[in-house]
């Protein structure tokens, strides 16, 4: 229970903010798994589709403040990967 209005405050701020990260959290890991299963079925066009959603999907993430920017640089690399496998 908060002691005080700006503590309530904080506590509304925080859940919003929690909901929305896990909101595009989730949509970067579903993006991620279809993107898996492209490259597992060979179908190149899918996956570097999937591939360029993805790089978005990361590139706000870090803008927003919702994933830090060395750990996408990671998940892209590692991603970048699976693609050139591909070709």
């Amino acid at each position: 229970m908060a002691n005080s209005k700006t503590a309530e405050k904080r506590h509304r701020q925080s859940v919003g903010r929690r909901m929305r990260n896990r909101t595009a959290k989730s949509e970067i890991r579903t993006a991620m798994r279809r993107f898996l299963v492209a490259v597992k079925d060979e179908n190149k066009e899918a996956a570097e589709e999937q591939f360029n959603t993805i790089r978005k999907l990361l590139d706000t993430a870090v803008s927003r403040g919702i994933m830090h920017k060395n750990t996408v640089a990671r998940k892209k690399s590692r991603l970048a990967k699976h693609l050139n496998n591909l070709k």
